[in-house]
């Protein structure tokens, strides 16, 4: 799970948009639950559309939706609040210089990762 690029170029900081991150994270979790979106809409007292569409990072859902929906899934604020951190760092691509890395150096990165050259380029992991 790296990203190649090639040697003497600089990466740059690629971060999805937070209402996505919060969808993807509230489907993952309905879906983990086996739950329907009527259901989770019908116990968030939402509509089914809007709690679609959330889902699918098309709104910006306010915080008493977000609540009412974290409640639904039987999250509170603060559990979404930590899974949407966890796959915004996940997704999180480090801004480095990478013409600064001498011949058959390593870069440690965040989370364990590391950048190290290889015929040409750098592979980025986390």
């Amino acid at each position: 799970m790296g990203e190649l690029l090639p040697l003497g170029t600089r990466s740059r900081t690629v971060e999805p948009l937070l209402r996505h991150v919060v969808g993807h994270v509230l489907r993952t979790t309905r879906a983990d639950q086996d739950r329907t979106l009527a259901d989770v809409a019908a116990v968030a007292g939402i509509s089914v559309q809007y709690l679609s569409e959330v889902e699918r990072g098309r709104k910006e859902p306010s915080s008493e939706v977000l609540a009412a929906v974290a409640g639904a899934l039987g999250l509170r604020l603060v559990d979404l609040a930590a899974r949407v951190h966890r796959d915004l760092v996940a997704h999180l691509k480090v801004t480095v210089d990478l013409t600064a890395l001498p011949s058959g150096a390593s870069l440690d990165l965040a989370q364990g990762g590391t950048a190290a050259p290889r015929d040409g380029q750098v592979l980025l992991a986390a």
